[in-house]
């Protein structure tokens, strides 16, 4: 009987053991994103400005006030069109540099190494190298354009609407090339050489080898970097704040961006939760969607 309990003693303590690794960091990923995130979907509810001692509970006014916002439509544009082109331009910069990089030659550790290099430069560095580059006075772009005979007299690229968000979008695929690169990289050696040689024996070409072989086999790869990169994109904020501060007239703001200027100039956090809210349903929907849509569960099989 006593060897019984102590086989289930020891059977119990097995199965809990897991958690003892597991439980402090659920712990800590508890009070670290849990708490802040409950607390703002209340706020998201309350008329909480800093500065106002009475924070009270208005239903859905803060809802009301972000889409009654004249702005709310541009802001949700700017927000898509950023998004859709920052992603695309990292793609397709990563799968060109994951390529290049895949057939072995003299130099590459090094070349990896400088071309991997904006991925460890932080957002406010490459904001502002980008900042000063395109500036109307004297900014090196204008300079360089300028001299080619491209442009006869320099262009205010952060002042003019429609070019602001030009400048922010090619900071942002700039800094996020390399991560597309590592990842497709990563999946592009784990195919088996044999594949391709059986391949050239069939005589298939170069792209019917990309799209019938290359892409299947990195495709779950591609779904998880493209969805992952979409919902850093989309909740990012710094670049849009420290090359523009969302100007001229808000035409480079973003949601997210908008909502740290209203929590953080006007502080009304209030307001500001509500917007937080709705991004945690926009990219919820939009996750769920994506990974249905694009057969997540199947890719891979062959």
């Amino acid at each position: 009987m006593s060897s019984a309990n102590n086989k289930g003693r020891m059977s119990r303590r097995k199965k809990m053991e897991p958690w003892y690794y597991v439980g402090p960091i659920f712990l800590l990923l508890v009070i670290m994103f849990g708490y802040p995130l409950i607390k703002s979907v209340v706020m998201a509810f309350q008329n909480y400005k800093l500065g106002n001692a009475n924070v009270y509970f208005n239903d859905f006014a803060n809802f009301h006030k972000m889409f009654g916002d004249k702005d709310f439509l541009l802001l949700l544009k700017n927000s898509v069109v950023y998004v859709v082109v920052s992603v695309f331009g990292q793609f397709i910069g990563g799968l060109i540099l994951a390529l290049c990089l895949r057939d072995k030659f003299k130099g590459r550790g090094i070349y990896q190494s400088i071309v991997f290099l904006p991925w460890a430069f932080s957002a406010f560095v490459v904001g502002l190298v980008f900042r000063w580059s395109f500036n109307g006075e004297y900014g090196v772009v204008n300079d360089v354009l300028m001299k080619l005979g491209i442009i006869k007299k320099g262009i205010a690229w952060l002042g003019t609407p429609g070019l602001s968000l030009v400048v922010v979008i090619l900071a942002m695929i700039w800094i996020g090339i390399p991560f597309f690169g590592i990842m497709i990289l990563a999946a592009l050696q784990s195919i088996p050489d044999e594949i391709y040689e059986a391949a050239d024996m069939d005589g298939c070409g170069m792209f019917r080898k990309f799209f019938s072989l290359t892409l299947p086999y990195i495709k779950p790869t591609v779904i998880m970097t493209i969805l992952l990169r979409t919902i850093w994109i989309f909740n990012s904020f710094d670049l849009v704040v420290i090359v523009t501060q969302g100007g001229p007239a808000n035409y480079s703001q973003t949601l997210p961006s908008y909502m740290y200027t209203k929590a953080f100039s006007g502080y009304d956090f209030g307001l500001a939760g509500a917007f937080g809210v709705l991004l945690m349903v926009i990219l919820g929907v939009y996750a769920v969607l994506f990974l249905k849509l694009s057969n997540y569960d199947k890719a891979g099989d062959f």
